[in-house]
């Protein structure tokens, strides 16, 4: 293969790549965010008076005091923060994929090891400040919480006013220390699960939807439980002015002090919950578009 035929297949999948997490992202954030606005709720409640007992509780209160669109509150910013994600997550996993493995079909685990890393550290620069909107937009759905923010747009007008660009990357720290060991969990989950469903003598292309379904389902719930604490933190950095300038590891030390461990693994249910089905979703779709276009 020449050098010009190499490089416009590259292009080619990169192109690929990045329609298909486009369009996965949109799917994956409808179906998992009132999960994920319950999860936030759980997480930045003031555990000396907490306002919810549980999961099952967030939802129905928040439900019953603001509808459906509460539960939505913010959608728009993480819908369009979604699709860059998983654009993003595709992208740079496929690129670094071909450009350090021997073989892109057959990762060897340090290599796995290697693209998950990669991938981490690029799409953090993308979740950082859309999941800072998100979560400013979701605890007012709080009991009792002040209406700081009207919409998206002045969660970033206000941030940047009163905190300059560096505001919009409050807990940036956490967001990497999230991303990577998850994101190595997600894409070696996925690709093991589809290792063990793909018949002898067969590819990937052999597995179904359902297979595809499965292995995502699994590959989100390793995610979240690579360094969920992590995520706990962030969740607090960016919602809490006075913990807004403190480092992760000060923030985690705080959380098990008041809470424990219980506390730092706030709303890793609900998120599990969300996660396979959304996830399931995500890798389906990415599947099935990434056929469509080959």
């Amino acid at each position: 293969m020449s050098h010009e035929t190499a490089q416009k297949s590259l292009f080619l999948e990169t192109l690929k790549n990045f329609i298909a997490g486009t369009t996965s992202g949109f799917s994956g954030k409808l179906v998992e965010y009132p999960f994920d606005t319950v999860k936030v709720l759980l997480q930045t409640q003031d555990p000396a008076k907490p306002s919810y007992t549980g999961s099952i509780h967030c939802f129905f209160t928040t439900w019953r005091n603001h509808g459906i669109r509460g539960l939505y509150r913010g959608l728009l910013t993480p819908l369009l923060g979604s699709a860059m994600e998983n654009a993003a997550l595709f992208t740079s996993y496929g690129w670094i994929k071909s450009t350090v493995a021997a073989n892109p079909n057959k990762l060897s685990f340090f290599e796995l090891v290697l693209c998950g890393i990669g991938t981490g550290v690029s799409v953090g620069f993308v979740l950082t400040p859309v999941e800072l909107v998100k979560c400013r937009l979701q605890v007012q759905q709080s009991v009792g919480a002040q209406q700081r923010y009207r919409n998206p747009m002045d969660v970033i007008t206000q941030t940047l006013k009163s905190e300059g660009i560096i505001g919009m990357y409050r807990g940036h720290t956490s967001t990497l220390a999230r991303e990577i060991p998850g994101n190595v969990a997600w894409f070696g989950m996925y690709d093991l699960v589809c290792t063990l469903l793909t018949p002898k003598g067969g590819s990937k292309n052999d597995i179904n939807t359902l297979g595809h379904m499965l292995a995502g389902a699994s590959a989100g719930v390793s995610y979240w439980s690579a360094f969920f604490p992590a995520d706990v933190a962030k969740s607090k950095i960016q919602t809490d002015p006075a913990l807004s300038t403190e480092p992760l590891w000060r923030v985690l030390r705080l959380i098990y002090r008041q809470e424990g461990i219980r506390g730092l693994y706030s709303g890793w249910g609900i998120t599990c919950v969300r996660a396979a089905p959304s996830h399931a979703c995500i890798f389906a779709t990415y599947e099935l578009v990434a056929k469509v276009l080959d």
